[in-house]
């Protein structure tokens, strides 16, 4: 059938977007029965900010399914036989549903913990040299956002290295890491960012 080497692509990437979109925070905190957290704190429905409510297990349930979801777009693109070039855009289809999510009004998290995830599974060096570095960075800093911004300029470079084919998607995403943590930034320059 005509297109239909580009329309199995397609639909992994839509496919991959609406696994980004599933609100794994605002789940997690309904589940045991805690606010929204896009009502609390930052607004942000992400780990840090589920931690802010004081419930580590599912400050650790939320991590874990963002995680998992960019493993999970990544292992179905994998497993269709997709090129780099078309995995590269189904990592970057589960970022921007994570960030801009259909299913929960476009009030996404940073989408940190899905990148971890999406970097694991297309290059396990890659994802724990990102692990390492936000590791590294918060326990000096003691900043969740300082952490994530320093692990966002960090990566391409360690793409480039061990993972040159997926250099551009990886960039991209690591880009749109930083422009969701403009306002912390903001707040990192000014010193009055929350720490961990």
């Amino acid at each position: 059938m005509p297109g239909s080497d580009t329309l199995l692509p397609l639909l992994i990437a839509v496919a991959a977007y609406l696994l980004g979109s599933v609100p794994t925070a605002v789940l997690v905190c309904h589940a045991m029965g805690l606010a929204d957290p896009r009502r609390l704190g930052s607004g942000n429905p992400g780990t840090t900010n589920v931690l802010r409510q004081g419930n580590r297990t599912a400050a650790v349930l939320t991590l874990l399914g963002d995680v998992a979801k960019g493993a999970l777009a990544i292992s179905l693109a994998q497993r269709a036989g997709l090129s780099p070039n078309q995995t590269g855009a189904c990592a970057v289809a589960v970022l921007l549903g994570h960030i801009f999510p259909l299913l929960g009004y476009m009030r996404g998290g940073k989408g940190v913990a899905t990148t971890f995830g999406l970097c694991l599974a297309l290059s396990p060096p890659v994802g724990l040299l990102a692990l390492g570095t936000w590791l590294l960075l918060a326990a000096i800093g003691k900043t969740a956002s300082l952490a994530s911004v320093g692990t966002a300029l960090v990566t391409p470079l360690a793409t480039y290295l061990l993972l040159p084919e997926q250099q551009l998607a990886i960039s991209l995403i690591c880009l749109l890491l930083v422009l969701r943590h403009r306002d912390n930034i903001s707040r990192l320059l000014r010193g009055v960012e929350p720490r961990l």
